[in-house]
């Protein structure tokens, strides 16, 4: 409940701005904010504005070591909607930042258990609808800041390919449990490549789609101007399935304008003859790329020339942006988002969960505990907010359209960009002692292909193409804004080419 500032509150709160009022200025604020005061007492007296639960009927349960070998389950259910339906028959497992209400919702952070969403995020009402059953809920990343799979609260999520090492993240339990066999698909999340590395550490297909076309009302935010959820399934087909029953607006999440939803599956059948093809030379060669990796990929563009498309080599300098655009607008939106307006942001006409605001706002007896990807990148948040005032935060918003302009100008003369999707395989979990270094290095070394496409809105699949020393490698295709069908219908084309386990 609202309670009226006192005279003492209002010196705090000056003084943290730097004032130093005086003992009369302030009762005269007393006096001025009286019904500013009274007007978020009413607030308080006034009902929320939530979308009603469809399906009402919610068991859960937190599966016991036996039932989850891989640490990626964080509940079960077996939630179902409409009989029939696209998705009749599916099991779906959801990113621990979505909303299932009366199911607890954790985001990979121990101060957030206990917290059960009152409402379900649009994706998860669409798959109901659509006849599909939610399953449960995958283990996530420490408030879904990290590329690796060893920060959750709950321990290591393992890769079903090898134990012990990355299944990749921040969608870590999501591209676990899909390679696994346990679900048909699954819901991720994806601010930097947290949908894409899974997918390529996990031998699954990822899909960021355009930014906007899929509504993330009843998500929890990291920065609102990147902010992604896509399908993660076993086969192109089924990504395409997927994406048509949760995309399109919902008349809630107020960054979806003119969004053109479509039947992707339609697309699957069309094959690459005569498609363009454009392999970014910047893609490949990083300081920390794999060898191998480099070689699969380059080996899969050439499996699309055979199949009929047109495969060329392009340069894009750009590229080499896009890391610097993204850091500076995820990393001083991290003080924002996540900590002064606990993990729900502002600025967004969209739906608030109230109980998840009030349940993050737990942070500031906790954030000793936070896992040090969080803790490193609000720290230096912090300091550049404080230091530059949103300086670099601005000039990377402005830098995102000439980022974007360059691949649109490379795909002005080609269908699809190629090029790896995380630069490395899968890499050894960190140990219970791991240092700060290690852990972080580990969080963030496979981005530097995907963050780019977060900052310039280009939706971007992960197709698994090879293996090397029993890990999967996964190449991405980059299209046009909205243009996720000749995605699929490259995707699905190369998939029919061949098993990509023995590529």
């Amino acid at each position: 409940m609202f309670q009226k500032p006192t005279v003492a509150d209002l010196r705090e709160a000056a003084e943290r701005l730097g004032m130093r009022p005086s003992e009369a200025y302030l009762d005269a604020v007393a006096e001025i904010i009286t019904p500013l005061a009274n007007a978020y007492a009413t607030l308080d007296a006034t009902p929320d504005e939530l979308p009603p639960v469809k399906y009402p009927q919610r068991e859960f349960y937190r599966p016991p070591p036996a039932e989850n070998p891989y640490g990626a389950w964080y509940v079960k259910t077996a939630i179902k909607g409409k009989p029939g339906g696209k998705l009749a028959g599916r099991r779906v497992a959801l990113k621990d930042n979505i909303c299932l209400a009366g199911v607890p919702m954790m985001i990979g952070a121990q101060l957030l258990d206990g917290y059960v969403p009152e409402v379900d995020a649009t994706v998860v009402e669409r798959i109901l609808d659509a006849g599909g059953e939610i399953a449960g809920k995958a283990v996530c990343e420490y408030f879904c800041v990290s590329g690796g799979s060893h920060t959750s609260s709950t321990g290591p999520v393992h890769n079903p390919r090898k134990r012990g090492y990355s299944a990749g993240g921040s969608s870590s339990g999501s591209a676990a449990l899909v390679a696994a066999g346990e679900v048909d698909m699954a819901m991720g999340g994806d601010q930097a490549g947290s949908i894409r590395i899974p997918a390529s550490h996990c031998g699954i297909v990822g899909l960021k789609p355009t930014f906007g076309l899929v509504p993330y009302t009843g998500i929890g935010l990291l920065e609102i101007t990147i902010d992604t959820c896509g399908p993660m399934t076993a086969t192109v087909a089924d990504n395409a399935l997927l994406l048509e029953v949760i995309a399109g607006p919902d008349g809630l999440d107020t960054r979806q304008r003119g969004v053109p939803a479509g039947r992707y599956s339609a697309a699957l059948a069309g094959g690459v003859e005569g498609l363009r093809i454009a392999l970014v030379k910047e893609g490949f060669g990083h300081p920390n790329s794999e060898s191998d990796v480099d070689a699969h990929v380059r080996e899969a563009a050439q499996r699309f020339a055979k199949l009929g498309a047109l495969v060329e080599e392009v340069s894009v300098p750009a590229h080499a942006l896009g890391f610097p655009v993204w850091a500076a607008i995820r990393g001083d939106a991290a003080c924002v988002t996540l900590l002064e307006m606990n993990g729900f942001g502002l600025g967004y006409e969209g739906l608030y969960p109230l109980g998840a605001i009030e349940a993050a706002m737990k942070w500031r007896d906790h954030a000793d505990e936070f896992a040090d990807t969080l803790k490193i990148a609000t720290i230096l948040s912090k300091y550049t907010l404080h230091r530059y005032g949103g300086h670099y935060y601005a000039k990377a918003q402005n830098l995102r359209r000439r980022l974007r302009a360059a691949y649109d100008a490379a795909l002005t003369s080609h269908d699809l960009l190629l090029l790896p999707t995380a630069v490395m395989k899968a890499t050894p979990i960190p140990g219970k002692n791991a240092s700060p270094q290690e852990i972080t290095r580990r969080s963030w070394e496979a981005t530097r292909n995907t963050c780019p496409f977060n900052a310039n809105g280009h939706p971007a699949i992960c197709i698994p193409c090879g293996t090397s020393d029993s890990l999967p490698v996964g190449l991405m295709l980059v299209g046009r804004h909205w243009d996720e069908r000749t995605i699929y219908r490259a995707g699905a084309a190369f998939e029919r080419s061949g098993d990509w386990q023995r590529m």
